[in-house]
């Protein structure tokens, strides 16, 4: 497994998980943190499964583009000709004084 990507990084799990990834790594031949991120990735994989908008709900699907690249291309293009107090506004939107 490539380690140009990685992190190091400190975990606190329960013993029976350490012991489950230590007995799956040794019987598939791996690493305990190969078997983790393994692990990892399907698990963040269901999430974003889980989180799609269902396609009854999108109004155009032929326009509808989740692609994550070209959503953050927008981001910030908004001009105000004043200043904005963004977590005020938030706090505003959440408590529906708008």
């Amino acid at each position: 497994m490539e380690t140009k990507d990685r992190l190091r990084t400190t975990l606190n799990l329960d013993r029976d998980i350490i012991n489950s990834i230590k007995i799956i790594a040794a019987n598939k031949n791996s690493t305990q943190t190969e078997i983790i991120t393994e692990y990892l990735k399907k698990g963040l994989e269901l999430e974003d499964e889980k989180n799609k908008i269902p396609e009854n709900l999108i109004a155009n699907k032929n326009t509808y583009n989740p692609d994550p690249e070209r959503r953050m291309k927008f981001a910030g293009i908004i001009k105000t000709k004043k200043p904005v107090n963004l977590t005020k506004t938030l706090e505003e939107v959440r408590k529906m004084e708008y």
